[in-house]
């Protein structure tokens, strides 16, 4: 799908920003495939420089989201993928579901299925209503779901959705984020 992406928005997880390294490295690696990228700091993030977002944050980071893809829209023109680490990749997620059509795909880097260790408080009650394909980037020792609780989750998904398996990485998805981002790149072809 890189051959004809053409902008890319990525977004940071709870207690990350846009300086997150594996969204520099990513946004690099997109950048030397021809693809614009902006890497976004969420509204709480913008608002606070420290801590996790609050409940009442999420409606919000959702729209700064949504203002984000309008920009790049109206001055690029073209396909727009939104992506997002953890909980950045969760509201862009329910971001596509609220809104079919905004973007043309989602690139979800741990996707947080449920708190660790509280398996039965899924974050999937949007699954259904995403009809936004998705590359799902998931570690094999991700403690916010397996990848079997993953694959059973994307069945709820009624668009295209793909996983790509990062074997023996946690959350973090790993140290080798250069390695990584050129993974995905090449994965994003399918």
């Amino acid at each position: 799908m890189v051959n004809d992406l053409e902008s890319v928005i990525l977004t940071h997880g709870a207690g990350s920003n846009r300086n997150a390294p594996l969204l520099v490295a990513l946004a690099n690696a997109l950048g030397e495939a021809g693809v614009y990228v902006v890497r976004y700091d969420l509204p709480f993030r913008q608002e606070r420089p420290h801590g996790p977002p609050r409940p009442a944050d999420a409606a919000r980071d959702r729209e700064g989201l949504r203002a984000e893809v309008v920009k790049i829209r109206e001055s690029k023109g073209g396909k727009v993928w939104l992506g997002g680490h953890s909980y950045g990749g969760r509201q862009a997620s329910m971001l596509a579901a609220e809104t079919p059509g905004l973007v043309d795909g989602l690139l979800l880097l741990s996707y947080p299925l449920h708190p660790p260790k509280k398996w039965e408080q899924l974050r999937t009650a949007h699954f259904p209503k995403l009809q936004t394909p998705a590359l799902f980037v998931h570690g094999s020792r991700d403690p916010f779901g397996s990848l079997q609780e993953l694959q059973q989750a994307i069945g709820l998904i009624p668009a295209e959705t793909r996983i790509m398996e990062i074997e023996g990485a946690g959350h973090e998805l790993g140290r080798d984020h250069v390695g990584l981002a050129k993974r995905i790149v090449v994965e994003l072809n399918w």
